[in-house]
């Protein structure tokens, strides 16, 4: 695997098959399938949600929320209305929970996200992968719960535990964190530029000209500076 290519989400060779079309690094998918059987002599089903996403996967869906055909919603998971927006506001809207193409944590194989598939199919199914489900009185409650005493032990944290201005929270998304280490080393804002610069991007002029904020605060998820 080309670490240099991989960072973003050009280089999947060193991936391989998780479940249902999941894909993961070895290491990953050893550390989670450990996890994952320790979660259910507890009485969590922890299946994963979403796993690897290439650079092409990553850029359709920002190309659709950018042209309003994905929804687009602020911090509090509350639905916006695209068309009032300005394109810097728009570029802001997507990145709450969306990354960009090139800057995705989901192009390594080292991170995923889970869900707790039995209570939620008790649920008749109805689930949006959002903050409240994960909350008091939502299906995976218990596995946040879980989640927060034994990630550790198998090599595991959430990398937007908190909401600090960029990234909104996400109880949902694991990192193994010391084969994410390796790729969150190698990300530089050229790279990405020049990546960026090349690709049918929606918007693309705006979030080039706004990338010296955007890297910081959403790709480095630093969020903005407190006053």
């Amino acid at each position: 695997m080309n670490l240099e290519k991989a960072w973003l989400g050009r280089d999947d060779s060193g991936l391989i098959n998780v479940g249902e079309q999941h894909r993961l690094l070895p290491a990953v998918a050893e550390a989670f399938n450990a996890m994952q059987q320790h979660a259910r002599e507890a009485g969590q089903d922890m299946q994963i949600v979403s796993s690897y996403r290439n650079f092409d996967r990553q850029l359709s869906i920002w190309n659709r929320k950018w042209r309003g055909e994905l929804p687009l919603y602020n911090h509090q998971g509350e639905q916006l209305d695209a068309a009032s927006l300005s394109d810097q506001e728009k570029v802001y809207a997507i990145l709450i929970w969306s990354a960009l193409p090139g800057g995705s944590r989901h192009h390594w194989g080292t991170d995923l996200d889970v869900y707790d598939k039995a209570t939620v199919d008790a649920c008749d199914g109805q689930f949006d992968l959002v903050d409240a489900e994960y909350r008091p009185g939502g299906p995976c409650y218990a596995l946040a719960q879980w989640m927060d005493k034994h990630l550790a032990d198998f090599g595991f944290s959430r990398p937007f535990l908190q909401d600090n201005g960029g990234v909104a929270t996400e109880l949902w998304h694991l990192t193994h964190s010391s084969s994410a280490a390796e790729f969150e080393a190698r990300r530089n804002q050229q790279a990405l530029y020049e990546c960026l610069s090349n690709a049918p991007m929606e918007g693309k002029s705006t979030v080039l000209a706004m990338l010296d904020e955007l890297f910081n605060r959403f790709v480095l998820n630093q969020g903005v500076l407190q006053r």
